[in-house]
């Protein structure tokens, strides 16, 4: 692996650092109201942010990955937590596997980020360029993150 794509798993890692910190202020029951103006709770985007780094891995390699069909049901695009069930993971467990994924995806994928398959959405033909883009992705979610529980904090505070 060069430096730029060490670099890459650096900034994945970070990120994600950024967002389990923040999430060790934010307790189970704050993670689950969907505040007034929102669609979503911080528990979907964490779902969402996890499912969505994978789908868009094996939308490019073509490598299906069974364990992601069951939390396609609560957390793909346009899914809402009004659906979540008793088989929905939990807080705690989304905080594991976010936890975990970076990692997981360096070990799994490391060694193959400029192998080349055939272009899929914005031209992306790489791993490389589908982490990149996934990177993008959490940063909008984070900010997501960041508003809701700003916007929960507020409601506590007038209480």
């Amino acid at each position: 692996m060069n430096e730029r794509q060490e670099n890459l798993f650096q900034q994945l890692a970070h990120y994600r650092s950024e967002l389990l910190h923040l999430l060790e202020h934010v307790s189970e029951e704050k993670a689950n109201i969907i505040p007034a103006g929102f669609h979503n709770n911080i528990r979907w985007n964490m779902g969402h942010l996890y499912l969505d780094q994978y789908l868009w891995l094996e939308a490019l390699t073509k490598e299906k990955d069974t364990a992601l069909v069951a939390l396609m049901k609560w957390f793909s695009f346009g899914t809402s937590p009004k659906h979540f069930d008793e088989k929905t993971p939990t807080f705690e467990e989304l905080k594991k596997y976010l936890a975990q994924q970076p990692s997981q995806i360096k070990e799994r994928y490391g060694h193959r980020l400029a192998e080349k398959f055939p272009p899929i959405d914005m031209g992306m033909q790489t791993i490389e360029q589908v982490l990149l883009r996934t990177i993008f992705h959490e940063g909008m979610h984070l900010q997501a993150i960041v508003t809701i529980h700003r916007c929960l904090n507020e409601v506590t505070d007038r209480v």
